[in-house]
This record gives structure tokens, sequence and C-alpha cells, in this order.
């Protein structure tokens, strides 16, 4: 029986988080790789599936493998869709937990809050937009709530690796292998415990390049 999640991948974009993600979530999963350069991502069987032509996109055939049309697009969303629908995996606190509450805040700050300061960094205005319209704070003081964040534990929540880390986390090794970003003491320790991690490993080497 075919493998229960397919990941849209193709190496160097946001798919790797999601591949990371199916590694520590211990996830029953296949790879249907892309090319960029070629622009697979923007042929007509794949717009199907995502009509954004993005990558990542997760389709999920059921426990049974008897679902179709079943598709999550946006890291986030499969983040939290994955960490919710394997729940053994504990990458989410139940929702009737204290926790979840951080946990929300964090996974919605990765991609409505980090993301957009990251962007506003590579790519910035002829002129600075006013505060009032933009829902995100300039890189530096996001970095600064996420060093504040860091302080009761090696993770966001304390003890807890969530898949609020592989979203945030993601974002940050990335920027920081780039160049784009100088961490401080707490984020530093932060990612170097991440790249620690051997489902990080494990997702690097097999998103590098077609098996």
């Amino acid at each position: 029986m075919a493998a229960r999640f397919l990941l849209h991948h193709a190496p160097k974009t946001r798919s790797a988080g999601s591949l990371w993600l199916l590694e520590e979530a211990g996830a029953d999963y296949e790879l249907e790789w892309h090319d960029m350069e070629a622009a697979t991502h923007k042929a007509a069987d794949y717009l199907r599936i995502n009509p954004a032509g993005k990558l990542p996109a997760l389709v999920d055939r059921g426990p049974s493998g008897d679902w179709h049309g079943v598709v999550v697009t946006e890291a986030a969303a499969i983040a939290a869709y994955v960490a919710d629908t394997l729940p053994d995996a504990a990458l989410a606190p139940p929702v009737d937990t204290p926790a979840r509450a951080a946990y929300t805040t964090w996974m919605a700050t990765a991609s409505g809050v980090l993301e957009p300061a990251i962007a506003d960094l590579a790519f910035p205005r002829a002129q600075a937009a006013p505060a009032r319209a933009l829902g995100w704070p300039p890189l530096p003081e996001v970095a600064a709530r996420i060093e504040a964040g860091l302080e009761t534990g090696p993770w966001l929540l304390g003890e807890h690796f969530t898949a609020a880390d592989i979203l945030i986390g993601g974002l940050l090794a990335w920027i920081t292998e780039w160049g784009m970003f100088r961490p401080g003491p707490g984020i530093a320790r932060y990612l170097t415990a991440i790249e620690a991690r051997p489902a990080r490993g494990a997702a690097i080497r097999k998103g590098a390049a077609p098996q």
C-alpha cells in the first residue's frame, strides 16, 4: 500500500521544513520531487493540487489509504495538520491544556510575523510603511521576542519540542545559514540544539536529491 502522506518537495524550498516535520512525526510518507528550474510546480497537474503553484503541498491518503483529494498547502498549515493528525508524535500540546495557548501563538508567529519580517529585510521598501499598517515589527524585535521565549528552556515551550520549533527554528536556521541574521546567545543555543536533532539530519539527507 502506498504511504499515507505524499509531500511535494524540492530542495532549498519551504518543503524542506515539512519534510523535517514528517521525520519528527515518524510519519509514513513518500516524496514527489519537483524541479524548480523546469518549473514543474507550475505544471497543470500540480496546479490542480495547489493552484498557488507553490511548494510544499501535502496529500493525505488517510489511515487506510482510501482518502482522495485531501490536500494541505502552506507550511504552517501542514505543520499544524500533521501535529494534530499524529498525536502520538507529541508535536503539539493537547487542545485542553494551558500550553496550547503559547503553542498556537508561536505557530502563527512563524508565518504571520517572522517570515514577513525576513521578507522586509531581504527586500527593503523604498520607504518605511506606517507602523499601524503592518502586523509585524522589524526582524531584530521579532528575534528579541524569540530570545525571551527561549528563556524557560531549550525550546519555545520549555522542555517540550513542538511543531512550532520546526517552523520558527527552521526559518532562523535558514537566514543564519545565508548570512542574513546573526543570532544572539539564546537563539544560537537554540539553533545548535535544532541541528543536533536526528530527524533534522535525516530530513536534510533525504531532501537533498532524489533517492
